[in-house]
């Protein structure tokens, strides 16, 4: 099989490996690392409500592997009443100095408690205390009332471990949908793309037109 400088299979279709698709994200991750100037890792992800409307904002990606892509929120924040609504979400992340970016959706899921304790203890001192400050999403009529509480609150944790809040975790979204896309001359794009029928099934690797 021939492998063009992106890493992209030069001809893609039929059943691909169960971790292909999470090995070629790590690859361009790392080289996005390298080349980014502000935040290889952020990505943009859309939820739904009920009220059907999708909604869509930055996060940061945390952790990958073979069950999905991590983020973490506090649950009464917009994308976490969304999710309480419909546990499925998309996502995308870009990088313009690799002219690159991957998309994927699937279903969401919570991570453990004990994956959310380890990242948020992993967390300067300072965004712990504003975990607990911010009622994320809500309405604020002055800064003067977020600055207070959070003087509260590290009043509050003074000389002791800042705990996680139980309203603080960590969602998984499992990709059932995983599309690599690279810049070509004359707009004639290479999309390799990643589909399968639940998290838990086959990968089928496909490509399609620009």
């Amino acid at each position: 099989m021939s492998i063009p400088r992106d890493g992209l299979p030069e001809h893609a279709a039929g059943t691909a490996d169960e971790d292909a698709p999470f090995t070629l994200f790590g690859q361009w991750l790392a080289e996005a690392s390298a080349s980014e100037l502000n935040d290889p890792n952020a990505m943009a992800i859309a939820t739904t409500g009920a009220d059907g409307l999708p909604d869509v904002r930055m996060v940061l990606l945390k952790h990958h592997d073979s069950r999905g892509f991590v983020f973490f929120t506090n649950t009464a924040s917009a994308k976490g009443r969304e999710l309480a609504e419909n546990m499925q979400a998309s996502g995308v992340l870009h990088w313009k100095s690799l002219r690159r970016q991957v998309r994927f959706r699937g279903p969401a899921e919570f991570v453990t408690p004990d994956e959310s304790d380890a990242y948020f203890a992993s967390r300067a001192r300072d965004s712990r205390i504003g975990a607990w400050a911010s009622r994320q999403s809500g309405p604020l009529a002055a800064r003067k009332l977020l600055e207070d509480a959070v003087a509260a609150q590290a009043k509050r944790f003074e000389g002791r471990e800042v705990p996680r809040p139980e309203h603080w975790t960590g969602y998984r979204v499992r990709p059932v949908y995983l599309e690599f896309w690279s810049d070509r001359p004359f707009r004639l794009h290479d999309r390799v793309v990643f589909t399968r029928m639940s998290p838990q099934g086959p990968w089928e690797q496909g490509r399609l037109y620009p």
